[in-house]
């Protein structure tokens, strides 16, 4: 068996020594159990994916038809005025 050293936040370590003392385990046994369950719950590490995620595309979305100014000027034309 190994020993070893970790830092936990006070009040997760009060809420792991009164659930350990309601059992009648050790805080040890109580990570070591908290340790197994987890080994349980995710046995696999997730997957990394292989290529680059990018959006769908669609030629029926967009401004089509306006210059960059039009489309700033649209844009302005649309905000709300008390945030100017």
């Amino acid at each position: 068996m190994t020993k070893t050293q970790i830092q936990v936040p006070e009040e997760l370590f009060r809420e792991l020594r009164s659930f350990a003392k309601q059992r009648e385990w050790s805080l040890a046994e109580t990570f070591r159990r908290a340790a197994e369950l987890l080994l349980q719950v995710y046995p696999e590490p997730p997957e990394i994916p292989t290529t680059v995620w990018t959006p769908p595309t669609s030629g029926k979305v967009g401004w089509k038809g306006l210059s960059a100014d039009q489309l700033r000027d649209a844009a302005f034309a649309d905000a709300d005025p008390r945030l100017a």
